[in-house]
């Protein structure tokens, strides 16, 4: 979530927020530096304290998983990408850029970095560039998902900018796999599951969330969120595929079921059984007979999934970024938002609803809401010409071995020297 390309008011000290990619990460960018706390363990009092660098205006930090890779771009040069090993306060390379970068994505294989009109496709291990999908339709929020899967390395774009087309390309093979025209207004939100086989995407509209097979292309289920429109911000799948969160610019955020345990089917299934002679099933048979006669929009708002569970937050209007993991067995949603607030809650798997109680924690030691500090327009990222964002990335700086001879792995309590390449 990178509140640069914010208009609206917002904490003064915060300018970027992350999860990364399992959820047991969030990286916060501020003025002065970023800030790298952990969520596993989650204490119910606190969190523990983060890792803190100091330095410029870091209006994206992006973590490998659990490792000490960051992807840093700062506000005074948008252009220029950083990868670091923080835990050695180590540069390990840089690559300069055509255009304003407006979001990076990780995996254990790729590195993408996403432009207005370009995507760049590193590969991870030594940073050099794989593949450039150039004159893309303009993309001005960066909006892109990569897979977190090893081998279903996706990646997920906008295919135009007046409808919800979607194109998929596959980064390990480098070649594109499908087009799916997902809704009929532009997209705003993309997500994969942790496998790499789903993709949930969300329209302009905000009412209806849908989620499709990756690579077939084939729609799997779609959700109503409500009847009025809302920008939504973001969609997460719980690890196992259980669940898909949804938050937007409402004080709502949603948890649909994409699956249930086979004990609720099987209950479920009774239940129906029992029903089938009131006045359910009587609306049921009444509704199919008349479905000739209802127009095709009619039928699929009946068709539509509801919310299985549901979070309030405290206000309406914020940005919101939301994820959903599993601690000791129990679903939990957790959505950080742009006054630098997290909020974690459970769900209840088997009766769902309103979760209740939420847990908040504070991000930022002050998060002043002065308009005096926030970006103005000459510190907002530039987009440049579309003749220089054609243009390649150049490497200013490039590692001199590959990134895992660097011991860049997952809990690395043990960070290698890493020496920086010559100019």
């Amino acid at each position: 979530m990178n509140l640069t390309q914010e208009t609206t008011e917002r904490p003064s000290e915060l300018l970027f927020i992350s999860f990364n990619q399992d959820a047991t990460s969030l990286s916060v960018g501020t003025r002065s530096g970023y800030k790298l706390f952990s969520l596993s363990p989650l204490s119910a009092e606190k969190l523990e304290p983060p890792i803190e660098k100091e330095g410029g205006e870091v209006c994206i930090v992006e973590r490998l998983f659990s490792s000490s890779l960051v992807a840093l771009v700062e506000l005074s040069n948008p252009r220029k990408l950083r990868v670091c090993h923080f835990k050695k306060n180590s540069e390990i390379c840089t690559y300069s850029y055509p255009d304003s970068i407006l979001s990076v994505k990780l995996n254990r294989q790729r590195l993408l970095v996403v432009l207005r009109q370009n995507l760049y496709i590193h590969n991870i291990r030594d940073m050099k560039v794989m593949h450039t999908i150039r004159d893309t339709p303009n993309n001005p929020t960066g909006l892109c998902a990569l897979s977190s899967d090893n081998e279903n390395g996706y990646i997920a774009y906008p295919g135009s900018n007046q409808n919800g087309e979607v194109l998929v390309f596959d980064s390990i093979n480098l070649k594109a796999v499908a087009t799916i025209m997902a809704h009929d207004s532009q997209l705003v939100a993309l997500a994969f599951n942790a496998q790499g086989s789903k993709l949930a995407t969300a329209s302009a509209i905000g009412t209806v969330i849908r989620v499709f097979s990756v690579p077939q292309g084939e729609k799997l289920v779609e959700f109503r969120r409500g009847v009025k429109r809302a920008q939504i911000s973001c969609l997460s799948f719980s690890p196992e595929d259980t669940y898909l969160a949804i938050s937007s610019c409402t004080e709502t955020v949603h948890v649909f079921r994409l699956s249930e345990p086979q004990e609720e089917k099987d209950m479920h299934t009774h239940r129906r059984g029992e029903d089938q002679q009131g006045w359910m099933s009587y609306f049921g048979k009444a509704l199919s007979s008349s479905a000739t006669y209802l127009t095709s929009q009619v039928t699929d708002a009946f068709n539509q999934s509801r919310a299985f569970a549901m979070m309030k937050l405290p206000k309406t209007g914020l940005k919101t970024i939301c994820a959903m993991t599993i601690i000791d067995g129990v679903h939990k949603v957790m959505v950080a938002t742009s006054e630098g607030m997290l909020y974690v809650t459970s769900v209840e798997a088997r009766e769902g609803g309103e979760c209740r109680n939420p847990v908040e924690y504070r991000l930022l030691d002050a998060a002043g809401c002065s308009s005096d500090s926030s970006v103005t327009d000459q510190q907002r990222p530039s987009y440049g010409s579309y003749a220089a964002a054609t243009a390649g990335a150049v490497s200013t700086r490039s590692p001199e071995a590959p990134l895992q001879d660097y011991g860049i792995t997952e809990n690395d309590d043990q960070p290698p020297s890493v020496h920086r390449a010559s100019h």
